[in-house]
């Protein structure tokens, strides 16, 4: 697809993939040709006043939010080139690290600069879409390396296909359908992930506490609640950094950015020779890779795999005596990392040094509740992944379809 044509002449073409009832063929057009623009202005910072206000200040990093964080008053907006824009209306950002990125506007408000508003006679659903899609085209185009702004003046003059208008309303209903179902699936991942950090809270504070079974073999025949949590050290219900056998000839080396969200989402081979000198954890299944550097972040990997991976020190290993899934549940909470960030060193970069995290208290339960617990809460975790992967398949259903849908 291109983005611009210069030659003067009319191009028509259609899609790969169109709802049948449609056969015209899309022309090419300019954005200018049936859409209006404005982008706003900044009430002077000087003026304190300005800024206690009841509307809404939109900025070019939160156009997609329909929370801000600053509010102006009626005053600011009249003594500015601040502009309203209304809930429906389409937002473009022009400046700084969002430039590019394209919004529905979903409250009333006030945008400054660097934000174009932009208003058709077209199926605004659509062209969202549409500019959502061109994206990564319109900044290589235009912001080579990254640098400089957008204008009003580019966006005006883009061209693209489109349908008549009641193809461009069927498309857009279509695509706004998978976006509601991502939005809701996301939600229900927000809500799951709440769900469990309460009660992560209330396990690790004690303040629920699983039963023994009353029969069978792991049970508790007298029926006793199962003891107090003891206090431990950290080293002494894991083994730190275990000693490790020589690096294979050839392994998957593992380091702070192969692991999001407790995920392995890169696995890169490389050879022995080729290592870095950072590459010298040996993981064994069921070992724990705790995060040294800003361990707020909370990027730990719980390794489940078998065969020859190796980590980076940016992680301790940790290799758990008793449950390792509980143990790794334990140090994803509050007060661990609390904990942790008390004998941090560093400010950019907090950093704590393995020595010292293996002498962090803990409390600890006995093996059998450790096992109730680590199951509850992998229970909740195998919920969240699933959505996860829901959302996953949802959005590149979605950009298959923008691919496909578009010319």
């Amino acid at each position: 697809m291109e983005i611009e044509i210069e030659k003067n002449i009319e191009v028509i073409v259609s899609p790969q993939l169109r709802f049948k009832e449609f056969g015209q063929e899309w022309k090419l057009k300019k954005l200018k040709n049936f859409c209006t623009f404005f982008s706003g202005g900044t009430p002077t910072s000087t003026n304190q006043l300005y800024y206690s206000g009841t509307i809404p200040f939109i900025g070019s990093g939160n156009i997609e939010d329909e929370k801000v964080s600053n509010f102006i008053t009626e005053e600011a907006l009249q003594n500015s080139s601040a502009k309203i824009v209304n809930q429906g209306d389409l937002l473009y950002a022009l400046y700084g690290a969002n430039s590019g990125e394209v919004a529905i506007s979903k409250i009333d408000g006030a945008i400054n600069q660097a934000i174009l508003c932009i208003r058709s006679e077209a199926d605004i659903q659509f062209i969202y879409f549409l500019l959502s899609l061109n994206q990564t085209k319109i900044i290589t185009k235009y912001l080579q390396g990254g640098q400089g702004n957008l204008s009003a003046t580019i966006i005006k003059n883009l061209k693209f296909y489109f349908p008549s208008a009641p193809e461009q309303q069927k498309i857009a209903t279509f695509l706004s359908a998978v976006d509601k179902k991502i939005q809701q699936l996301t939600r229900k991942k927000e809500l799951l992930e709440t769900y469990k950090k309460g009660v992560m809270q209330q396990l690790f504070s004690q303040e629920i506490r699983f039963k023994p079974v009353l029969s069978g073999a792991e049970g508790n025949e007298d029926g006793k609640d199962f003891p107090e949590w003891k206090m431990r050290k950290l080293k002494d219900v894991c083994s730190v950094n275990p000693k490790n056998n020589e690096l294979p000839g050839t392994f998957i080396y593992i380091d702070l950015e192969s692991v999001d969200g407790g995920r392995l989402i890169k696995e890169n081979r490389i050879t022995a020779i080729g290592a870095p000198s950072r590459a010298q954890r040996v993981l064994a299944k069921n070992d724990i890779l705790f995060q040294t550097v800003r361990p707020y972040q909370k990027n730990n990997l719980y390794f489940k795999r078998e065969g020859e991976y190796i980590a980076s020190t940016g992680y301790a290993q940790l290799r758990a005596k008793e449950n390792p899934m509980f143990l790794y549940q334990l140090l994803h909470t509050e007060n661990f990392v609390t904990r942790v960030l008390k004998r941090c060193t560093g400010t950019s970069y907090p950093a704590i040094n393995s020595n010292d995290l293996a002498k962090i208290k803990i409390k600890v339960p006995v093996e059998k509740e450790q096992q109730k617990i680590a199951e509850f809460l992998s229970a909740i975790d195998k919920k969240i992944e699933t959505v996860s992967q829901q959302i996953e398949k949802a959005q590149s259903f979605k950009n298959g379809l923008l691919q496909q849908m578009f010319v």
